[in-house]
């Protein structure tokens, strides 16, 4: 097995995998920024009674745009000749853990709509309204970006860390 080094390139399947999750990552964060500036486009459910102008709205569209925005370097870092400088546990364990929670994020909500659509669960009246609204469709969309940015995340970590000393056997 040969060792990777800085300026080595990766396999193609990974080149995709990590560029795929940086486009899901860019999906996710566009919207949310222009959500922050009051646009309703895609927004999965009621934009009038989301909040706005507070610390909550700050967070939810401003952080979290910018958190998905940081993603897509982390993807790309896993890939790009700059990033293959940052020792791969450092930037493909935290990747692996992100491509986990994404996935399972993502694979709940499907798994929870199958349920429901089943009649085994029933939503709370709390929430019923809202998954009423005919928004609420692109919760399909978000969620399964959730499931492709997650599962090419973690295949672009994967082989990133097969490639490093640190997985090998000596």
């Amino acid at each position: 097995m040969t060792t990777l080094t800085a300026n080595a390139r990766p396999a193609r399947r990974t080149v995709w995998a990590a560029y795929t999750a940086a486009a899901a990552a860019l999906g996710y964060a566009a919207p949310h920024f222009w959500w922050g500036a009051g646009v309703a486009a895609m927004f999965p459910g009621d934009f009038a009674t989301a909040p706005h102008g507070n610390l909550e709205a700050a967070i939810g569209y401003w952080v979290m745009g910018g958190v998905a925005a940081l993603g897509a370097v982390l993807a790309l870092a896993l890939v790009r000749p700059w990033g293959r400088r940052i020792p791969a546990g450092l930037i493909a364990i935290p990747a692996g853990i992100a491509a986990i929670g994404m996935t399972l994020w993502g694979f709940t909500y499907f798994a929870m709509q199958y349920l429901l659509a089943a009649g085994r669960v029933v939503s709370a009246p709390s929430f019923a309204a809202g998954d009423a609204h005919p928004q609420a469709a692109w919760g399909l969309f978000w969620y399964g970006l959730f499931l492709v940015w997650g599962i090419s995340l973690g295949a672009a970590a994967r082989q990133r860390m097969r490639g490093s000393r640190l997985w090998r056997r000596h």
